[in-house]
């Protein structure tokens, strides 16, 4: 049984829980929740960097990994309290960048400065319940080896960027990215891809 299952029948529990790793209404954990269990509970490289500005809201009951020679940036946030955060090696979170999990990245990625992908959405269709206060769902986003995201890209929840694929500055990417493709606009578009027959890129 998980924890999540355990605690879906005991509310007053839950809630108990949740101010004790945070604030009421806040998404940053505790201090006493950073330093003495994020360190024992997370995957953290000995030779990953995390910038002393980056704002780093993840708690021990998600996920968080974050791989060897990789750094998040100052000024970028990470939250994983709705879905986990994995980050492979040779990764850069660019300065200013937010992901919001749950985000699957993987190894040798590109991240440009100002980034945004969330693997969130907010419920709004009951129209006499405020929007904050309906449920959320999630799907998940996952950036595949190899990508360069640019600046001020927005990624919406359920995309999948493939292999080695490139995201202009600028783009809102809703729709799957297919690997060896160059995309840029809003939405964002497939411009050029690889051709193995020819060995070069091509334009579409």
């Amino acid at each position: 049984m998980t924890i999540d299952t355990y605690l879906k029948d005991k509310p007053a529990l839950k809630r108990w829980l949740l101010w004790l790793l945070m604030p009421a209404g806040q998404a940053r954990p505790r201090l006493w929740v950073h330093y003495f269990v994020n360190p024992w509970v997370h995957q953290r490289h000995r030779r990953s960097v995390i910038c002393s500005s980056a704002r780093m809201d993840v708690l021990p009951f998600r996920p968080f990994t974050l791989g060897d020679r990789s750094t998040i940036e100052d000024y970028a946030v990470v939250n994983n309290g709705v879905g986990p955060v994995t980050i492979g090696h040779d990764v850069r979170v660019g300065i200013g960048s937010v992901v919001i999990g749950p985000v699957e990245i993987g190894n040798h990625v590109i991240i440009a400065q100002h980034v945004v992908m969330s693997g969130l959405n907010h419920s709004y269709e009951a129209i006499d319940v405020p929007i904050n206060l309906q449920p959320v769902s999630t799907r998940p986003i996952i950036i595949e080896d190899e990508c360069w995201i640019g600046a001020n890209v927005v990624i919406t929840a359920g995309v999948r960027i493939g292999k080695h694929s490139v995201v202009g500055g600028g783009s809102v990417v809703t729709k799957d990215v297919p690997p060896y493709s160059v995309v840029v606009g809003n939405p964002a578009r497939v411009i050029r891809q690889y051709d193995v027959a020819s060995a070069t890129w091509k334009s579409v």
